[in-house]
């Protein structure tokens, strides 16, 4: 996956150089539309999604190496085609691009609110049935391996209740209309910029082959940075799988985070769409509307947030020699 994604990159700028070669003052903007990319792929939704989705595969017995990839590409695929369009339509889509930002805005929010938010609901369920488990396993009672795959627990209402739609990824390509989804967001910073290059450089007689590099570059480096957050996850819930009694530590842990950013991340958007939708001013609103506004800030806290909650349960665990704690499973 690691040579897949440098490969990828690599290819990116590639055919940046060739189909800028008569444009060199264009390099700058295409170095532009990838840091676009590479920014868009830290936006909190992003990180909440891709965390989430790795730990319940892995819960399912899976390997998740490609969830950031596919998710990355779907995003990005949106991207693409909204970029290509605007390309075609760069005299006629003015007046209907707020229109199109505002229905995409509506779109995108609700599918990211409402897959962040059933995450939440459904691991309040894994958490305290991890914690039940773990305080038994420290009893010295039998651990049935089947409560190692905390997700297919059938006990507890809200598990019953939203498994169906927790089922909904079961595999990492799954992740693409996930992505695909989110990308209907076409009003953010990054992505607004991104159309307005291809626009711009329609407008200006360019082929539609030179106006491709800008997305593509857009892609390769939202894709470089998810797939790498999804590897980083991947390693992290690795260490904690290993043994039985990590597994369940681990996830009292990581389960709770998860829960914290997904409530936190799906709650400001529901609050920033509802503020939109109903012209909702005060203080608060516009503190919402800031947060929002800034979503690759809460994403890098997110990363920062998950990081340390790895390196304290490790300590913590380590120190509390769970590693020496006998486990009985059947």
């Amino acid at each position: 996956m690691i040579c897949l994604i440098v490969a990828i990159n690599i290819i990116a700028w590639i055919y940046a150089a060739l189909a800028l070669h008569s444009h060199p003052l264009l390099l700058g903007t295409a170095l532009l539309a990838y840091t676009f990319g590479l920014r868009h792929a830290v936006d909190a939704d992003h990180i909440a999604a891709i965390d989430n989705t790795t730990r319940k595969l892995m819960q399912a017995g899976r390997r998740p190496v490609s969830a950031g990839f596919f998710f990355a590409v779907g995003h990005s695929t949106i991207v693409i085609l909204l970029s290509v369009g605007v390309g075609f339509a760069a005299s006629s889509i003015e007046g209907h691009f707020d229109q199109l930002k505002a229905v995409g805005a509506v779109i995108a929010t609700s599918v990211s609110a409402t897959f962040l938010l059933v995450l939440a609901i459904v691991n309040v369920q894994i958490l305290y049935s991890v914690i039940q488990t773990f305080r038994r396993v420290k009893r010295g009672e039998t651990l049935v391996e089947d409560d190692l795959d905390i997700l297919m627990n059938k006990s507890g209402m809200l598990s019953r209740v939203f498994r169906p739609l927790f089922r909904l990824v079961t595999r990492s390509w799954h992740m693409f209309p996930i992505g695909f989804l989110f990308g209907l967001s076409f009003d953010t910073a990054t992505e607004v910029a991104l159309f307005g290059i291809s626009a711009a450089q329609a407008a200006k007689g360019m082929s539609m082959e030179t106006i491709l590099v800008f997305p593509a570059l857009f892609m390769a480096g939202m894709t470089l940075v998810d797939t790498a957050d999804g590897l980083l996850m991947l390693g992290a819930y690795g260490w904690a799988f290993r043994r039985p009694a990590r597994k369940l530590f681990y996830n009292i842990t990581i389960t709770f985070v998860s829960v914290v950013a997904a409530v936190l991340i799906g709650g400001i958007e529901v609050l920033s769409l509802s503020a939109q939708q109903f012209q909702l001013k005060g203080p608060f609103w516009d503190f919402i509307g800031r947060v929002a506004d800034n979503f690759g800030v809460v994403g890098y806290l997110v990363i920062g947030l998950f990081v340390v909650s790895w390196l304290v349960s490790v300590v913590v665990y380590k120190m509390g020699k769970y590693d020496d704690m006998p486990v009985k499973i059947s």
